[in-house]
């Protein structure tokens, strides 16, 4: 598997949903169809849906990178088969994005997600960044992307977004089994 081979895709979401709660298992859900797809999962390395999304893909036979941060004392989920560490935030968010020559798919999160989501869009808004899927799972992300949309008329259709993790399947074509 090189890099530039489209068999990665990056997941981004929030460290805080647990087992049992809505993000989390939409996470599973997208981890499950991922793998199932044939596709290797990045994330961050950690826990909430880093860790579910991890835990589905492994669920379905899938490979796992965990992109972790020397800034923390935190150790990798226990469904990450390859660890990179990176020295800082910066270096994270670039190591992930550069991952996922597949695509990238975006959950529900916080700052940190959306510093992922909005880096992406950016770089490919600017052309700096090859077009790839890059998709959000739910509305949660809807009002950013009309705001910005509104703002920036060349940034539209760059993000789609998925009701479900099933809908991913319309982006995201299969690489073989896993």
């Amino acid at each position: 598997m090189t890099l530039s081979d489209g068999s990665i895709v990056s997941v981004f979401g929030a460290n805080d949903p647990c087992q049992g709660d809505g993000d989390y298992d939409i996470a599973y859900q997208v981890g499950c169809v991922l793998a199932g797809l044939g596709y290797t999962l990045a994330n961050g390395g950690y826990g909430g849906t880093m860790e579910a999304s991890s835990k589905g893909a492994k669920s379905a036979g899938g490979k796992t990178i965990g992109v972790i941060c020397e800034i923390w004392n935190s150790q990798p989920n226990e469904f990450i088969d390859e660890v990179v560490t990176t020295h800082d935030l910066s270096q994270r968010v670039n190591k992930l994005i550069e991952l996922g020559s597949g695509g990238y798919v975006v959950l529900p999160g916080a700052t940190g997600t959306l510093v992922e989501l909005a880096w992406v869009w950016e770089l490919m808004c600017k052309g700096l960044l090859e077009k790839r899927p890059l998709i959000c799972v739910g509305d949660f992300w809807q009002p950013l992307i009309d705001m910005m949309v509104s703002k920036r008329k060349r940034s539209e259709g760059l993000i789609e977004l998925v009701e479900n993790p099933d809908g991913l399947k319309n982006f995201f074509q299969k690489k073989g089994t896993c």
